[in-house]
């Protein structure tokens, strides 16, 4: 542990549907992220991002992190946890304060963002996340900064994201039986933004889908801030029980087949190209078309993208996703996924991997690691928070580059 703290290491704890992944990453002095640990183990006990089995989800967390603990040469005592599932909702909201002509203070952005946030959640209800989208003062509206403006009357928009008290309870409770503290919890669309979008993308329109084995995730953003946020209990293990149950094969070995062989896109593959499928009972493996595979895997695809049209529709942003569309997540790693979520929304795609990472790059440049980069630079910025927070002699210096970094989307 001492290791742990004198090297400024922070550690991602992404558990999902199918994969649990481990990132430590050391905090460079220009605030940077060095990876120097990673570890991944197939997740047991999970199902659409809720603990269903506790003792498997310990199993497949302690796992995963001896692993990174191995390679990082450190002992981890607390980690970043990301959440997701159908249990997440979002819902922006609106406050306001009385500025009476004075000079907008950093108080009076705690003040207004407070007021915004405080609506009645119900009890079995926690907030995750409140982030503001912008501040209106007078007619003047679309400020990103209002400190040091002049005005009457102050507004706030934020966008908050909520989730199920139990659910956060039984995905932080299996962390900490693995003796870790969980430092906080992240919903995991917010994290893989962090990891894979660019400043621009969130200034013209954009929206992220992070596909999962088990869930969805989908954050849209315009003019830098988060308008909208969803989770879809539709992912990737979708298309695995049903190469599992048409080619008649055991679901390890059709999430093998899905990984190694499908493609979203069935023209795209030739109809003279087999492979062999492992068969159930000890009966022996089958040569099966690779033309047939996608046939199987494409539809449920394109209903994956209709799902997230119908919920990119609903928030009423669909017009203002200038940049398109950005796919990430294990299920993302397909053969021809991007040609299907073009002819669906209409719009350019890409799928991205994290960006901008340093150390031990290579193992984690991949879509299905996303959530748990994110979750370093998330976990990064709170360190240099508490940092600024110890040199300056201002005991609310700390807030305001807090507040500062809202304005510029980062949060």
């Amino acid at each position: 542990m001492t290791k742990t703290m004198e090297r400024n290491l922070i550690v991602g704890l992404d558990i999902g549907t199918s994969v649990t992944n481990v990132i430590i990453g050391e905090v460079l002095p220009d605030g940077e992220i060095s990876v120097v640990g990673v570890g991944s183990h197939p997740s047991r006990g999970m199902d659409k991002g809720g603990v269903n089995d506790l003792d498997s989800v310990m199993r497949s967390i302690q796992r995963a992190m001896d692993q990174a603990e191995l390679m990082a040469d450190c002992q981890v005592s607390s980690v970043y946890l990301s959440i997701s599932g159908k249990h997440i909702a979002c819902q922006n909201e609106n406050g306001m304060v009385s500025i009476n002509d004075e000079e907008v203070t950093q108080e009076d952005v705690d003040n207004v963002i407070h007021t915004a946030k405080s609506v009645k959640i119900p009890n079995e209800r926690r907030i995750l996340h409140v982030m503001p989208s912008e501040f209106t003062i007078d007619v003047q509206d679309g400020i990103r900064s209002p400190i040091g403006m002049s005005g009457m009357r102050m507004e706030a928009k934020v966008h908050m994201v909520t989730c199920a008290n139990d659910m956060a309870k039984n995905i932080t409770k299996s962390v900490e039986r693995c003796n870790l503290h969980v430092d906080d919890l992240v919903f995991s669309a917010i994290a893989s933004a962090d990891a894979v979008l660019t400043d621009d993308e969130k200034d013209l329109g954009v929206c992220l889908v992070d596909m999962g084995g088990g869930t969805t995730d989908i954050a849209i953003y315009t003019h830098g801030a988060l308008r909208h946020s969803a989770v879809l209990p539709i992912a990737g293990n979708q298309v695995t029980n049903d190469i599992a149950k048409i080619f008649k094969t055991p679901l390890s070995h059709a999430e093998q087949i899905k990984v190694q062989y499908a493609s979203a896109r069935s023209n795209l593959v030739s109809q003279e190209e087999n492979i062999e499928v492992p068969s159930v009972g000890g009966r022996p493996s089958r040569s099966m078309s690779r033309h047939t595979l996608a046939e199987v895997v494409e539809p449920r695809y394109q209903e994956l993208f209709e799902l997230v049209q119908d919920e990119l529709r609903k928030s009423g942003l669909e017009d203002q996703v200038v940049a398109g569309i950005v796919l990430t997540g294990g299920t993302a790693q397909i053969e021809g996924v991007v040609d299907v979520a073009e002819a669906c929304f209409g719009v350019q795609v890409r799928v991205a991997k994290p960006l901008e990472v340093k150390g031990l790059s290579e193992y984690v440049e991949q879509p299905g690691f996303s959530t748990a980069v994110g979750l370093l630079r998330y976990g990064a910025r709170e360190m240099m928070d508490k940092r600024t927070d110890n040199k300056e002699t201002n005991p609310v210096s700390g807030t305001w580059t807090k507040i500062q970094r809202w304005f510029k989307g980062e949060f």
